[in-house]
C-alpha cells in the first residue's frame, strides 16, 4: 500500500496565510514562506499554496510569493487561486510550483484540464472541488466555485469522475461545509467521490484532532489529509500526525 500523505495547506490573502470557518472569518496565521519551510523541515509530504481571494478579486497567484516558498521548501509543492489558462499553469511551473490546483476556471472551462493534462502532463493538474452537500441529511453535493461564495448545481462526485476523463491527476475535496470547524472531515463525501474514481484523493475541510485524520484516510479512503489550523496555531505537529497515524497501522513516511 502506498504511503498515506501530510499536507498543510497555506490560504493566502494579501501575502499572509490565512485561516477562517466555512471560508469566512479569516484571521492571520503567519508569513507564508516561513510557515511553507517550517512544515518542510518538520517532514511535511507536500505543501499546498492557495490565494483564496484570486478569483474573486480577479488578480492571478502572486508569483513572486511562489518563488520564494519553492526556494524554502524540498517537498512537492502545489499552487492554486485565480488560475483561468494553460499558460499560466506554466509560468508558475517554472516559478517553482510542482502541481498547479484549478478551481472555478475548471467549472467554467473543462477542457482547461484536458489542454493543461496534454501540456504539462496529468500529474501537474489538481483539480479542487470545493463541495457543499444540498440538504444536511442527505448524500448530495454540489460544487461551489469563486472561493465558496458562488454556488452550482453541479454534481460533486459526478464533477470528479468527468474531471478524471478530461486529465486530472488529483482531487483537492474540500467539504465546504467542515472547513475550518475542527468537527472531523466529511467522511462520507470522500468516500463517495474516491469511489468513483482511480486518481489520489486529497481530503481537505475539517481536520481537528488527530483521530480525524485517521479516520478520513481509513474510512473515507483518502490518498492524503490537508490541514491547516492544527497546524498553523501548533496545535499538533507534522512529526506528531505522523506517529498517530503509524500507531493505527496506516502507512505514512516517518
Amino acid at each position: 500500500m502506498l504511503a498515506k500523505r501530510v499536507i498543510p495547506c497555506l490560504d493566502v490573502k494579501d501575502n499572509r496565510v490565512v485561516k477562517g470557518i466555512n471560508f469566512l472569518n479569516l484571521r492571520d496565521a503567519g508569513d507564508p514562506v516561513e510557515l511553507g519551510a517550517r512544515y518542510s523541515d518538520e517532514g511535511a509530504d507536500e505543501l499546498v499554496f492557495l490565494d483564496i481571494t484570486a478569483t474573486i478579486r480577479s488578480n492571478k497567484t502572486i508569483v513572486e510569493l511562489v518563488e520564494k516558498v519553492a526556494e524554502n521548501v524540498f517537498i512537492p509543492f502545489t499552487v492554486g487561486g485565480g488560475i483561468t489558462r494553460a499558460d499560466e499553469i506554466g509560468l508558475l511551473l517554472r516559478s517553482g510550483a510542482d502541481k498547479c490546483s484549478i478551481n472555478t476556471a475548471a467549472v467554467q472551462n473543462p477542457q482547461l484540464l484536458a489542454e493543461s493534462a496534454e501540456r504539462f502532463g496529468n500529474q501537474c493538474v489538481v483539480l479542487a472541488i470545493d463541495a457543499k452537500r444540498t440538504e444536511p441529511d442527505k448524500k448530495n453535493w454540489h460544487v461551489t466555485i469563486k472561493a465558496g461564495s458562488e454556488p452550482t448545481d453541479i454534481d460533486a462526485i459526478e464533477w470528479a469522475v468527468k474531471a478524471q476523463t478530461l486529465g486530472a491527476g488529483e482531487i483537492l475535496l474540500t467539504s465546504m461545509d467542515a472547513d475550518g470547524t475542527k468537527a472531523g472531515y466529511d467522511i462520507e463525501l470522500t468516500a463517495a467521490v474516491a469511489d468513483a474514481v482511480d486518481i489520489p484523493v486529497i481530503a481537505s475541510g475539517g481536520a481537528g484532532t488527530l483521530e480525524s485524520l485517521a479516520d478520513v484516510l481509513e474510512y473515507g479512503k483518502a490518498d492524503a489529509v490537508l490541514a491547516a489550523s492544527i497546524f498553523h496555531y501548533e496545535q499538533y505537529s507534522i512529526r506528531e500526525v505522523k506517529e498517530y497515524l503509524a500507531e493505527r497501522n496506516i502507512p505514512v513516511r516517518l
